[in-house]
């Protein structure tokens, strides 16, 4: 016999709000600045207030277009990337200074510079802990030195910790003037595309990746455990969501799809974990491709995975096992 479970977490979440920035800017591939308004169709702001939620759509952000250009000196448009960038961060950044916790739309995932380097700041002046979880086919890693496209959303997470333009190494304005991220808060999940010289400087670095092979070899159970370990009160979680984290079979709405991603239930699990740990603050969802996608099957599944993180759960046992 089963018991009635409630339908959202039982801690009590702020309000969230929805912050859409509809640009490829950092992509090397257009159409993931149609990925906000692919989320709105899909339902995501009613499904999230079916959870108890209440969620404030603040509309989409207004930035430079894309001039569709190659790099220069190794950054494609990298003047329209920190304008996105600053517009993100500000944005960002209010949202948490009013308790609220907020959503980005992406987008591409050059755009988790703003909004991560938002969280880090809200989190030195706040006296918070901050973790931040990687959900990426790749580990985003990569400098101007490393890569000839040139395409800055392969670089996000690099630039957060510090190596790449000074223009969105220091977006954050940290205490000290140091980077947003430490590699020691930052855990990736589910990589599974890294080029050689973004391998060698990951290790250099000492990121804690967790890529497919270790899915595989433990399950994303037991790396989902990990990847949470550590956390308390004090800490901020903080979740990127690349949509090309999943494999392509069930979501081919990408701009990079890489074979041998999370099935749907590992990836469920993945974010009902998440969800349990009780310490989700902040949010981005990006990369999504509506331009790639068949019947808006991805942005579907992208709002069935978040209601997850919010506690929407398929559990029919009152106890862990």
């Amino acid at each position: 016999m089963t018991h009635d479970l409630p339908a959202t977490l039982p801690r009590s979440l702020p309000p969230c709000s929805l912050i859409g920035a509809p640009t490829d800017i950092g992509a090397g591939a257009r159409g993931a600045s149609m990925g906000p308004e692919a989320l709105r169709v899909a339902g995501l702001q009613a499904a999230l207030e079916l959870h108890g939620l209440q969620v404030l759509d603040r509309g989409n952000l207004s930035g430079p277009s894309n001039p569709w250009q190659p790099p220069v000196d190794g950054y494609r448009h990298l003047p329209e990337v920190v304008q996105w960038n600053r517009l993100v961060y500000g944005a960002v950044y209010a949202e948490l200074q009013q308790g609220h916790l907020p959503i980005l739309l992406g987008g591409d995932h050059s755009l988790g510079l703003g909004s991560i380097s938002a969280v880090a700041r809200h989190c030195a002046e706040s006296g918070k802990k901050l973790r931040v979880l990687w959900l990426d086919a790749h580990a985003d890693f990569n400098t101007s030195a490393l890569t000839p496209s040139g395409n800055v959303h392969g670089m996000p997470v690099a630039c957060l910790c510090g190596f790449g333009p000074a223009e969105l190494t220091q977006l954050a304005h940290m205490p000290g003037g140091g980077p947003a991220l430490h590699p020691s808060q930052i855990r990736q999940i589910g990589i599974r595309s890294v080029d050689a010289g973004e391998k060698r400087f990951v290790h250099e670095q000492g990121l804690e990746v967790f890529d497919m092979r270790a899915i595989d070899e433990v399950g994303m159970r037991q790396v989902m455990e990990r990847a949470l370990a550590g956390m308390d009160a004090d800490t901020h979680l903080h979740v990127s969501f690349d949509v090309d984290f999943l494999d392509p079979d069930i979501a081919p709405g990408v701009g990079t799809t890489v074979p041998g991603g999370p099935t749907y239930r590992e990836a469920q699990l993945c974010m009902e974990m998440i969800a349990d740990s009780g310490r989700l603050a902040s949010l981005d969802i990006v990369e999504l491709n509506p331009a790639l996608d068949v019947r808006n099957k991805t942005a579907v599944l992208a709002v069935d995975l978040v209601e997850s993180l919010f506690g929407k759960s398929t559990l029919m046992r009152t106890r862990p096992f």
